[in-house]
């Protein structure tokens, strides 16, 4: 389930890396089964975290997804503090890297509609599911209106499941 983004979850919880999941991995996290190619996150914009972010991810060689091969690309605090949504390839996986999301806001926005879950041992931040289809709604892709159905499909379920499965 979410052991292909195993790698980049330890190296930002190791290095202390403020951050909320959000995204396909939110969703599986949820109970959805939708696949996805990447690791989603909301990053906390403080010196500090910036700081965290590149030792966590130096030594897995981020790029910018998308870029041409060979374009001149420094990784470091200062490009991260200049910038806000990024979209990284590492050696360990794809990662976008966001300061801020469509109808969530920025880190601490969002903090406060997140559960902490534990995933490979580390606790983590992950978006509520209510707020993930808010989110997905406000994106509003083609594959974002696909997840919602099934989003919406596994509130039902959880509500059906408190309630001993008899509909209201």
């Amino acid at each position: 389930m979410t052991d292909e983004f195993r790698p980049l979850i330890e190296a930002l919880c190791r290095a202390e890396v403020d951050f909320i999941l959000i995204g396909g991995l939110a969703a599986i996290l949820h109970g959805a089964e939708r696949s996805t190619g990447d690791v989603d996150v909301v990053y906390r914009r403080t010196p500090i975290n910036l700081e965290r972010i590149v030792g966590a991810l130096t030594p897995f060689k981020p790029y910018l997804r998308g870029a041409p091969p060979g374009l001149p690309f420094l990784f470091d605090a200062e490009t991260l503090r200049r910038g806000l949504n990024f979209t990284f390839t590492t050696e360990i996986g794809s990662i976008d890297f966001l300061g801020e999301v469509v109808g969530g806001g920025n880190y601490e926005a969002l903090l406060l509609h997140s559960d902490e879950v534990r995933i490979h041992g580390y606790r983590c931040h992950v978006v509520g599911l209510r707020k993930l289809v808010e989110l997905k709604r406000a994106a509003g892709r083609p594959k974002d209106f696909e997840a919602i159905a099934e989003l919406e499909a596994v509130i039902e379920e959880k509500a059906n499941s408190s309630r001993g499965g008899r509909p209201e």
